[in-house]
This record gives structure tokens, sequence and C-alpha cells, in this order.
């Protein structure tokens, strides 16, 4: 039995206007050489994460941001609200300051992990970063650095919020705050704020991210322009 040639030439005609489809969206993305959209992908990590870092990591850095200020945890906020309305919210307020202040200190120290993770970036990671969302880097830092960055943290924010007596004011919040004593030795003060100090950085860093993709200004070398606009 013959085998009918043009079903068999339409479907091979279709396979290959698909791969040249495919070749030419590829060619489209980028239009530069691996090298340069590895050095422009790395150049755009480095100023997000330099912008991100110089602005988490200073005084207020968390604080004074709405976005990223760290609140009381979840399981305190009626806590909270109770000694409000009994005229401690001072103490309610100290200890909010404290764990901001805590965030504030340990940010810096993601610098030299994100610089690390640059030098594992492959090919593969800078063309699906370039192709991908306006967080694509963001989102491929939190998911080789955040253990590291928990890991490297962790310490800081401990010695923080003993240093600017937090632990002492949590432990005070929860002895006086009506019905404070039954979360006692249920809630880790610092894994609560090592996370949220690692939220308000990512946050901040796709905000960055955002930017250097969108706006022309963000972009401030040529390299950073010719590869997004290349895009």
């Amino acid at each position: 039995m013959r085998t009918p040639l043009l079903p068999i030439a339409m479907a091979l005609c279709s396979i290959l206007a698909a791969a040249q489809a495919d070749e030419a969206v590829d060619r489209d993305i980028s239009g530069l050489s691996n090298e340069k959209i590895i050095s422009g992908l790395k150049e755009a990590l480095q100023v997000s994460t330099t912008r991100a870092i110089a602005l988490t990591g200073k005084h207020d850095g968390f604080l004074q941001n709405e976005a990223i200020r760290i609140l009381l945890p979840p399981k305190l906020q009626a806590v909270g609200k109770g000694m409000r309305l009994l005229g401690m919210g001072d103490k309610v307020d100290d200890l909010e300051i404290g764990m901001n202040r805590a965030a504030e200190q340990a940010a810096p120290q993601a610098k030299p992990i994100f610089l690390a993770a640059l030098k594992k970036m492959t090919f593969h990671d800078a063309r699906h970063i370039l192709s991908g969302n306006e967080t694509a880097a963001t989102d491929y830092f939190r998911q080789t650095t955040f253990a590291d960055l928990t890991a490297a943290f962790s310490p800081i924010v401990h010695r923080s919020l003993e240093r600017v007596g937090v632990v002492q004011q949590y432990n005070h919040v929860i002895k006086e705050a009506p019905g404070g004593t039954a979360l006692a030795g249920e809630f880790d003060l610092d894994k609560y704020v090592v996370e949220k100090t690692l939220d308000g950085l990512f946050y901040v860093l796709g905000a960055e991210e955002s930017k250097i993709r969108k706006s022309p200004v963000a972009q401030t070398t040529e390299l950073l322009k010719e590869v997004f606009r290349g895009k």
C-alpha cells in the first residue's frame, strides 16, 4: 500500500514553518551575542541589587517604607491592639521599630550573596530572564539565594534584636498584653523578622528590576539600553 505523499509533505512544511518561526523569535528576542546578553543581564542585576540594598539597608529603609515596613506578627495583632487600647501603644511601637532596625542592618549582607549568584548565571538562565516577565531576574535571585540569605541574615537579625532590646520588648508585650501569655513559646520572632526582611528586599529588588526593563532613564549604561531595547 502506497503512503499518500501530500499529507506527509504538508506535515513537513508545517514543522519547518514552526521551526523557522521559533528561530525568528529567537533572533528577535536578542539580536545580540550570547556574551553581550549575559553581560547585559549581569549589569542590570548589579544595578538593581545595588539600588535595592541601598534603599533597604539604610536608616528607616524599612521603617519608613509602607510597602515593606515590618508590622507586628499576625498572631500578635490582637495583642497589640489590646495594648494600645490600654495606653501601652508606645511598647508596641518600640517592638515594631526594633524589628525594622534589625532588617535594615541585615539587608547589606545580601550584596556578596547576590554577586556570587551572578557568577553562576548561565546563558540559559540569562535568556530565560531576558524573555521573562518584569521581575524574572528577581525570581531567579529568590530561587538561587534564598537559603544563603536566610543563613546570613539569621545571626545578624538575632544580634540586632538583642542589642536594641527587641527580645525584652517582645517578652514584655507577651507578659503584659491581654491574652499574650497564651502565645509564649509559640512564636519564633527571629524567624519572622528574617522572613519579612527577605520579603522586603525582594519586593524592592523587583521594583528596581521593573524600572530598568521599562524605563530608558533607569537604563543607565549603553549596554543596558542595547540589551533591553533588543529584548
